[in-house]
C-alpha cells in the first residue's frame, strides 16, 4: 500500500510531489531544502545554519511517518560548492549517528539557490 506522509512542522511541497510516501516497510522522502516551515523562507545564512534548518526540517517528516534519524538506511545530498562538503559533514554527523549510506554530490543550482538539499529513504520495520 502507498501511504503519502505530511506535515506543517515541514515546508510544503513548493511542486507537483509529496513530502514522502511510505511504500510497505519504507518511506521515501523528496529533498528538503532550508525553508523555514513556519515562514516558508529561506532564512539560515551560511552552510553550517542551512543545514542545521535542512536536518530539522528532515527530522519533522521522519516524526510524521513515525520513525526518527535512526531508521534512515540512505541519504542522498546535494551541495552548490564541494568546498562546503567539511562543514556539511559536521552538522550531518550530529542527526545521522548511525552512518547511513549516502551519496553527495555538487550540483550547478538548488532551488530558490541554497546551499544545500538532502533527500533520505527511511526503513520503517523494527
Amino acid at each position: 500500500m502507498i501511504q503519502k506522509i505530511s506535515t506543517d512542522k515541514a515546508p510544503a511541497a513548493i511542486g507537483p510531489y509529496s513530502q514522502a510516501i511510505k511504500v510497505d516497510k519504507f518511506l521515501f522522502a523528496s529533498g528538503q531544502i532550508p525553508i523555514n516551515p513556519a515562514t516558508g523562507a529561506v532564512e539560515a545564512e551560511g552552510i553550517e545554519a542551512q543545514t542545521r534548518q535542512v536536518m530539522l526540517n528532515i527530522g519533522e517528516v521522519l516524526k510524521a511517518a513515525g520513525i526518527d534519524y535512526s531508521k534512515v538506511v540512505k541519504t542522498t545530498c546535494f551541495l552548490a560548492d564541494m568546498e562546503d562538503f567539511a562543514e556539511f559533514n559536521k552538522v550531518y554527523e550530529e542527526y545521522f549517528t548511525e552512518k547511513p549510506a549516502r551519496s553527495c554530490v555538487a550540483v550547478k543550482q538548488l532551488p530558490k539557490n541554497v546551499l544545500c538539499e538532502v533527500e533520505v529513504i527511511g526503513y520503517l520495520g523494527e
